[in-house]
């Protein structure tokens, strides 16, 4: 029986799920390789030291393994059956503790007693681990041998990329992040759901081009800006941070810092088209690589459109974010919803003006006048003023239903003015 599009995803999420991803390693770099036999990625890698803005790209961590054992050998926790259980960017340590001393070192939650909690460290050197809160309060009073296997030292980060032509230079972007452990909404859902628009791209024809990276979330994102700001400052028109896609519960919207962008409109038009009860989020409520796309200079034309967005649902940062908690139709319904947008986007033209200042109509002909039956001539106000208006709205990102809706005119009429000015080559398709 052939699979459905969300249960492939899921397919591959399961296999991507035990890889120990953080922003740089060889966890990533296997991710990219697995997802590279689908989609003609190009990986890059980015060495340690490179100034990245504000930032200075950080050393590659490596982990092999790594436990805790009481003093009879017995195994408390096991980074070979979770990945969590140690705190991303441990140093190496061989040590025996008492229990008070090793406790500085663990961490647990203890409202959700049985979830293993999600910690990194990535710019201050220590090590720790991670487990239930149950674990925690039954550890005796023992001394414990601690051993994490792990190298930090000189590197790189790496990220993939894959750019797909279209007939104009203007481009779509896509963006989606790989730098958790095993974690499967708040990280595999957004990798899986963009590797799978991906492949549909490379089906169809192309208008616009395609910019999609995968890439570790914030230090990953800083490094490709970095590297990339010019040409997308020119011609990224709308983006897309892809995350948290993939469970069952919500769809939910957050907004570009202008929030008017092509992209916030496409949004908000298909999610309020198909789920009308999506949660819509204030861009206060910024969290993942959207604010640096949005980030003062940056400025992008990027939203982000997620099942439960993440820090709202219980079981995120945590190893209840599961391969139960991401379903087949969870995972669909973020592919279709996102589909849907590059579809409105491809096939629904926006418009641009070509002059600067309002042109003089009269002598264009476009002046609208009408005639009574007594042959008595007056201007057309509404028509007058669809012309104006359509023309100062031309700025490249709203369509004619958009400005329709703005301007409380029929679609109709803004359809003829519309064509009205593009004859006279006051407007052009953007």
């Amino acid at each position: 029986m052939k699979l459905t599009e969300g249960k492939r995803m899921h397919e591959l999420m399961t296999r991507l799920f035990p890889l120990c991803r953080s922003i740089t390693g060889n966890g990533v770099r296997e991710t990219l390789r697995i997802l590279q036999e689908s989609i003609p990625l190009v990986m890059h890698e980015v060495p340690s030291g490179t100034p990245v803005f504000d930032w200075v790209m950080p050393k590659e961590w490596n982990i092999r393994s790594a436990w805790i054992q009481d003093s009879k050998g017995n195994t408390i926790v096991d980074f070979s059956n979770n990945n969590l259980h140690v705190v991303g960017y441990s140093l190496p340590v061989d040590a025996r503790l008492p229990l008070a001393e090793l406790q500085e070192h663990l961490h647990s939650i203890p409202e959700q007693p049985d979830a293993i909690p999600y910690v990194t460290s990535y710019y201050k050197e220590q090590w720790g681990f991670c487990m239930t809160h149950r674990v925690l309060q039954s550890l005796a009073d023992d001394t414990y041998h601690v051993f994490i296997d792990s190298t930090l030292m000189p590197g790189s980060l790496t990220y993939g990329e894959l750019i797909l032509p279209g007939k104009s230079e203007k481009e779509v972007f896509l963006s989606t992040y790989l730098c958790h452990p095993s974690m499967a909404n708040n990280e595999l859902s957004g990798p899986v759901v963009t590797a799978a628009l991906a492949n549909w791209l490379m089906s169809e024809p192309r208008r616009y081009t395609y910019r999609i990276i995968f890439i570790p979330e914030t230090i990953g994102s800083l490094a490709y800006l970095s590297k990339n700001l010019d040409v997308m400052k020119k011609n990224i028109i709308a983006g897309f941070n892809i995350t948290c896609v993939g469970d069952d519960r919500a769809y939910s919207y957050l907004p570009s810092r202008d929030g008017n962008t092509r992209a916030d409109t496409v949004a908000q038009r298909v999610l309020q088209a198909r789920h009308p009860d999506f949660v819509r989020y204030s861009f206060l409520d910024r969290g993942s690589d959207e604010r640096h796309y949005c980030s003062p200079g940056v400025d992008l034309p990027v939203v982000s459109i997620m099942r439960s967005k993440y820090g709202t649902y219980p079981e995120y940062h945590t190893s209840l974010d599961n391969l139960q908690l991401v379903t087949p139709s969870g995972l669909q319904g973020g592919f279709d919803v996102l589909k849907e947008c590059i579809e409105w986007i491809e096939h629904n033209r926006t418009y641009r003006a070509t002059c600067l200042g309002e042109p003089q109509l009269v002598r264009h002909g476009l002046y609208p006048t009408t005639m009574d039956h007594r042959g008595n001539v007056s201007v057309d106000m509404q028509r007058l003023k669809n012309l104006q208006n359509v023309l100062v709205h031309a700025d490249g990102d709203h369509d004619v239903p958009t400005m329709a809706e703005m301007l409380d005119v029929p679609e109709a009429d803004i359809r003829r003015t519309v064509a009205a000015l593009l004859e006279a080559g006051f407007l052009v398709e953007y």
